[in-house]
C-alpha cells in the first residue's frame, strides 16, 4: 500500500507538469432550487428556483481537474460562435487553463448539459448540442493546432465524449506527433468502436465502455461487474486491441480492476466516504492518474491516487474537482480505518 508520505511527494511532483487534454469541451450548468408542490399542468414537480451556475464539462472538466491538482492543463477542442463558447473559456482561462488549442467553429452550437436540481436531487437535463457528423466536418485547422502544442507537454489525454472532436484522423495525428515528441497518451473512451488506437500508456474505461470496445455488446447488469466474471476477458481484449501499459477499468462502487504489463491483475476498493453524484468521476480518474504517472508515479500509486481522488468527487454534487489537501484527507481516513 502506497504510503501518506509518497502521496504527498508525488503530489508535489504535479506542479509543472502541462497535460494536454484533446477531446469534446462542454459547458454544464446547473438551475439549482427547491421543490415544494406537483404542476397542476402535468405530474411534474415545480422547482423554484434559487441560483444558477456554470461549470467547465466534458473534456474541459478533465482539465479542470488536472488544474486543481496542481498540474497546468491545456485544453484542445471546439466551441461555436456562441455565448456558451465565450463563457466555457472564460471559465477556463479564469482557472488558469491555457486554451490556446480551443478552435471556434462557424455554425455548430456549443455543447451545454443544463442540469435542473431540487436539494441533492437531478429533476431533468436538457442538452443543447449539434450531431457528431456536423462537427467532424467543420474541424480544418484543428490538425494544426495540434502540431503546434504536442512538443510541448508531458502527456496527452485524449477524451471522447463522442461530440464529433475525437475523430481517426484527430487520434492520428496526436499519436504521431507524440511518438515523435516522446509523449505518453491516455485514452478515455466512449462508445466509438471504430476508433483504432494503440501504443498508449493508460486507457481509463468503465465497465460498459469496456464492454463495448471489448465487443461484447449483449445486455448485461452491471449492478456488480465483478460477479459478472468478465473483467479477464475484456481486460485481454483491450490489451490486444490497445496495447495499453496500464489498463485501468472503473466500477463505480466497486472500485478499479488493474492490468498491468508489469504486473499481475488486481482490484482496488472504492475509497468514497459517501456517493452523492458519480457525474464527472472518470475524469477524475484519467486526469489524477495521467498526472501521476508524468510525475514518476508507478502503475499502481497512479491508480491509488486515482482512485482517492474520485472518492473525493464522487460526495460532491455535479461535475467536481479535487484539490491536493482533499485526496491526501481522503487517503488519510482511510488509513486510519475509515473513521473508526
Amino acid at each position: 500500500m502506497m504510503s501518506f508520505e509518497r502521496a504527498r511527494e508525488l503530489l508535489g511532483r504535479f506542479s509543472g507538469k502541462r497535460i494536454l487534454v484533446v477531446g469534446d469541451l462542454m459547458l454544464d450548468r446547473y438551475v439549482v432550487g427547491s421543490v415544494s408542490r406537483i404542476s397542476p399542468e402535468a405530474p411534474v414537480p415545480v422547482v423554484l428556483v434559487t441560483h444558477e451556475y456554470s461549470r467547465p464539462g466534458g473534456a474541459a472538466n478533465v482539465a479542470l481537474n488536472i488544474q486543481s491538482l496542481g498540474g497546468q492543463a491545456v485544453v484542445a477542442g471546439v466551441v461555436g460562435t456562441d455565448a456558451a463558447g465565450d463563457e466555457l473559456k472564460r471559465l477556463l482561462e479564469t482557472a488558469g487553463i491555457d486554451t490556446a488549442g480551443v478552435m471556434t467553429m462557424q455554425g455548430p452550437q456549443t455543447t451545454v448539459k443544463t442540469r435542473i436540481v431540487a436539494g441533492r436531487q437531478q429533476v431533468v437535463r436538457v442538452d443543447r448540442e449539434e450531431s457528431r457528423d456536423k462537427v467532424e466536418g467543420r474541424m480544418n485547422g484543428f490538425d494544426g493546432l495540434l502540431q503546434s502544442l504536442l512538443p510541448n507537454v508531458s502527456s496527452v489525454i485524449v477524451e471522447d465524449y463522442s461530440k464529433g472532436v475525437v475523430s481517426q484522423g484527430v487520434v492520428d495525428r496526436v499519436m504521431t506527433g507524440c511518438r515523435a515528441a516522446g509523449v505518453a497518451v491516455s485514452l478515455d473512451p466512449k462508445d466509438n468502436q471504430s476508433l483504432r488506437i494503440e501504443g498508449l500508456r493508460l486507457a481509463t474505461p468503465n465497465y460498459r465502455e469496456a464492454r463495448l470496445a471489448a465487443g461484447l455488446t449483449t445486455k448485461i447488469q452491471d449492478d456488480d461487474p465483478v460477479a459478472q466474471g468478465e473483467l479477464a476477458r475484456i481486460g485481454h481484449i483491450l490489451q490486444q486491441k490497445w496495447s495499453p501499459e496500464l489498463l485501468i477499468v472503473t466500477l463505480g462502487a466497486h472500485g478499479m480492476y488493474l492490468l498491468s504489463r508489469s504486473g499481475e491483475p488486481e482490484m482496488i476498493p472504492t475509497r468514497a466516504r459517501e456517493v452523492f453524484d458519480v457525474s464527472g468521476a472518470g475524469d477524475t480518474v484519467i486526469g489524477t492518474a495521467t498526472l501521476a504517472l508524468a510525475a514518476g508515479a508507478t502503475d499502481i500509486e497512479a491508480a491509488s491516487l486515482a482512485n482517492y481522488a474520485a472518492g473525493v468527487v464522487v460526495g460532491k454534487l455535479g461535475t467536481a474537482t479535487c484539490l491536493p489537501h482533499e485526496l491526501l484527507e481522503c487517503m488519510e481516513w482511510n488509513l486510519r480505518g475509515k473513521g473508526a
